[in-house]
């Protein structure tokens, strides 16, 4: 009789009430990510308000056009796990300055004729970039994982102090009460429920929030009142792409940014979910990156990259199953399809999605910290590695202008954290590891030798980090 094999969380359905739940709450954490590149790439080329909506729902229908290919594949196209892909903010600064240089009436054109060509070469050079996740030990992967986290940290504090600095009630008592209010609900309720709806603390958190927002004339429901309640976002809505060299550049470096980040985001995904990712499964991560950019502009989306807040959603509700995350793909297309049900979503104060993001995002920092037990901290090279990467990687999110008197095309990867953090951590790791050969010295003739040290097969940390040398 043969018995059959079991199924890796990864790879199991749900029923679909919970699929639809779970699906709700990633929507609901990558919701202001997603539509704020569009909000600010549109305001500051100088869209109507009409047309800054209409970019706003195309972004939510690419980024679920893109998580679902993420996540249930085609070929060897996506990951396969649960890996949530929305609109890259590292492009926002470069798609500003190609905006600004275009003749008027040509600036999205310019924009997504770049972000095309720079989507073709990422799907290209994948299965090379890929074989990079040997230089990626824990001592690295740590680093990174825990600066993801750091990183995102100021964005929930943001969110809590109310999202838009140049609003009234910014950082008011109000609206700090509100995202306390919504994390110590998200913090009672992880504690006291069970099972299924101690896994959706999240989302009722939120909905708990949001109402306790009514009364305080937090929660805007202008947005209902004048969204469309079918909407499809027409190919190449605003003209047809422009190939300018400039822009194609600027626009590459930005996707070697994201190949960069997803890598880190993919591996970090897959110890969470207990399925380490491999050389083909970061292959297929990126080609789903890279593939899901080149498509996005078609409909008048940006750059599609990796979510990093979602990991940490994972991570804290321990529903593992990539289908859950297709789910959240499905509902950005209906909300990219049907503006009045994006705005119900859009519902949710900034401030109640801070206080939910304090959780979200400290905890994928702790997946770092969780990460880095596994490397040998003994041994005073990945001490020093762990200390330069964290130091490096957090310089732009304690001073948002320190690289402001630099080139902006550098500027593209010094203001990313994780990849100023990421390569550092990598290129220490090549040179303390992996160039030349370090021989232990010896020991004095009348020293003890340990048992510990006698030959023989070596386990644990110290062994994986001996390995990844």
């Amino acid at each position: 009789m043969v018995t059959a094999q079991p199924v890796h969380p990864v790879d199991a359905s749900l029923p679909p009430g919970r699929l639809l739940t779970s699906g709700l709450q990633h929507v609901a954490a990558m919701y202001a990510g997603v539509v704020a590149p569009p909000l600010v790439v549109g305001a500051g080329i100088g869209l109507s308000t009409a047309d800054i909506t209409f970019l706003m729902s195309a972004s939510l229908f690419t980024a679920g056009l893109a998580t679902l290919l993420q996540t249930l594949g085609i070929g060897r196209i996506g990951a396969r796990l649960p890996f949530v892909n929305g609109v890259s903010f590292a492009g926002v600064a470069p798609m500003l300055a190609i905006g600004k240089s275009a003749a008027p009436g040509h600036a999205l054109p310019a924009i997504y004729g770049a972000v095309i060509v720079a989507g073709v070469a990422g799907f290209v050079l994948a299965p090379y970039f890929c074989r990079l996740v040997r230089f990626f030990p824990p001592v690295v992967t740590g680093s990174v994982i825990t600066l993801i986290g750091l990183s995102l940290l100021p964005v929930a504090v943001n969110w809590a102090q109310g999202g838009d600095s140049s609003a009234h009630d910014y950082s008011s008592q109000s609206n700090i009460a509100l995202a306390a209010a919504t994390l110590v609900i998200v913090l009672v309720l992880r504690r006291l429920l069970t099972g299924f709806l101690q896994q959706i603390a999240i989302l009722i958190g939120l909905v708990l929030g949001t109402l306790l927002a009514l009364p305080l004339g937090k929660t805007d429901f202008g947005a209902i009142r004048h969204a469309d309640l079918v909407g499809f976002p027409t190919p190449f809505h605003f003209g047809a792409p422009e190939f300018q060299i400039a822009a194609i550049i600027s626009m590459c470096v930005v996707m070697l940014v994201c190949m960069t980040e997803s890598t880190a985001d993919i591996l970090a995904l897959g110890k969470i979910v207990d399925r380490p990712a491999d050389e083909a499964t970061i292959a297929a991560g990126i080609r789903a990156d890279a593939l899901g950019s080149a498509l996005s502009p078609v409909l008048n989306g940006f750059m599609a990259s990796a979510f990093a807040q979602n990991i940490g959603l994972v991570a804290i509700t321990k529903v593992r199953s990539r289908f859950v995350v297709a789910a959240a793909g499905g509902i950005l297309v209906l909300l990219g399809l049907c503006p009045v049900l994006a705005s119900v979503i859009a519902l949710v104060p900034q401030p109640v999605l801070g206080g939910a993001g304090l959780v979200l995002f400290g905890t994928v920092a702790a997946s770092g910290v969780k990460t880095l037990t596994e490397a040998d901290l003994t041994d005073s090279d990945n001490l020093l590695i762990v200390a330069a990467a964290l130091g490096v990687g957090i310089i732009p999110v304690v001073s948002t202008g320190f690289y402001d008197r630099f080139d902006p095309h550098l500027r593209i990867v010094l203001d990313s954290g994780i990849s100023t953090g990421c390569l550092v951590a990598v290129a220490l790791n090549l040179a303390f590891h992996h160039t030349g050969r370090r021989t232990p010295a010896a020991a004095p003739p009348d020293a003890v030798v340990p048992d510990a040290v006698v030959p023989g097969p070596r386990t644990g940390p110290a062994a994986a980090v001996a390995e990844s040398r």
